[in-house]
């Protein structure tokens, strides 16, 4: 009887160990996010880190919310968010592991998805713009401007 009482307590010691951040174990603490552009090639950062040119997969913490920017060159450049959410792992942790295993997902990410999965930027042509700062007025121009764009301006030189 002895025997039976110490393998259970061991077994059920073992168990909980095992469900511990049952989420973490069931999807890992990141997630792919497909990203990419029209057009193709554009720059990727996440959260301000250089990740490549699209059309790419990023491999982002769980745990966090991220900061997608995509830029090329003539275009305007695009932000995008991914936000995490609860995972329906939730429900395991509470039922099989209890506070320690919930504790232990929303340490690691592993409680969380991220959402969307996949982004697609449509760029958009690089527009006239000015800024106005101390020194001076800084024009952005376009060397190849639309046709159906509206001529509002002619800078002459005053030599």
């Amino acid at each position: 009887m002895k025997y039976s009482s110490l393998h259970l307590i061991l077994s059920l010691a073992i168990a909980s160990v095992l469900l511990w951040g049952c989420a973490t174990i069931m999807h890992g603490t990141s997630q792919k996010i497909g990203i990419s552009s029209s057009p193709t090639g554009a720059k990727v950062s996440v959260d301000n880190i250089a990740y490549g040119n699209t059309p790419l997969f990023a491999d982002l913490k769980r745990g966090d919310d991220h900061i997608v920017t995509i830029e090329l060159e003539g275009f305007q450049k695009v932000q995008l968010t991914v936000t995490k959410s609860a995972s329906g792992w939730v429900w395991g942790n509470i039922i099989f592991g209890g506070i320690i295993g919930l504790a232990v997902d929303a340490i690691t990410g592993g409680l969380y998805d991220l959402s969307p999965e996949q982004l697609n930027a449509e760029l958009k042509k690089q527009s006239i713009g000015a800024t106005i700062k101390k020194d001076g007025i800084y024009l952005v121009t376009v060397l190849h401007p639309e046709p159906s764009w509206k001529k509002i301006s002619v800078l002459k030189s005053e030599n």
